[in-house]
């Protein structure tokens, strides 16, 4: 079975859901919990995948949260549990139901947080996340740093900062170098 797909392409965000004046980066809004919402920045994602769950196939001896890899536009793409990388519960233990497909996200990623032109130290990622929600618009200047005190240590290591809403919600913005870092160094070590 084919996976299905739905391309990112910054020009197709909806404008009415800009919430900041000058705001000029978009966000993908996504849960990694049903009531854990997080950002990731647009440049940075390739596509957004529907993956069949035996599309994924387990390797022995990996950290928990690498859930597998799976054949991606005739690559290899490690695919990874977002949740469980950054500490919260696992995709799997949140499901209620079987479920015969996970959401996963395709990131472009280096050690930095903006995006150049892909060099050799370019890593593309599959993160399987509980559900999309939304592209918004966010000034980076409103970008407020990572309350550390208020979250915990293995979730605050991934945090580049938080945006707040208009009705006071806090939702925190990953950061694709931390991510990227965690899973380069895991898998080097275990390579």
């Amino acid at each position: 079975m084919a996976s299905r797909s739905l391309k990112l392409d910054s020009q197709e965000a909806l404008p009415e859901r800009a919430t900041f004046a000058n705001a000029d980066e978009q966000f993908l809004r996504f849960y990694l919990e049903p009531d854990t919402a997080a950002l990731l920045p647009v440049t940075q994602l390739l596509e957004i995948l529907k993956l069949p769950v035996g599309q994924i196939v387990p390797l022995p001896h990996m950290p928990s949260w690498v859930m597998g890899v799976c054949n991606w536009r005739g690559e290899i793409l490690w695919t990874i549990d977002l949740a469980e990388l950054v500490g919260l519960t696992p995709c799997d233990r949140q499901q209620t139901s079987d479920i015969s497909t996970y959401t996963a996200v395709v990131l472009q990623a280096n050690l930095c947080d903006r995006l150049p032109a892909p060099t050799t130290e370019t890593q593309t990622i599959g993160l399987v996340i509980e559900q999309i929600d939304d592209i918004e618009w966010c000034n980076p200047d409103t970008i407020q740093p990572p309350p550390f005190a208020a979250v915990s240590p293995p979730f605050a290591t991934f945090v580049r900062g938080y945006q707040l809403n208009g009705d006071s919600e806090m939702t925190a913005i990953l950061s694709v170098k931390a991510i990227a870092a965690a899973v380069s160094c895991q898998l080097s070590v275990i390579s």
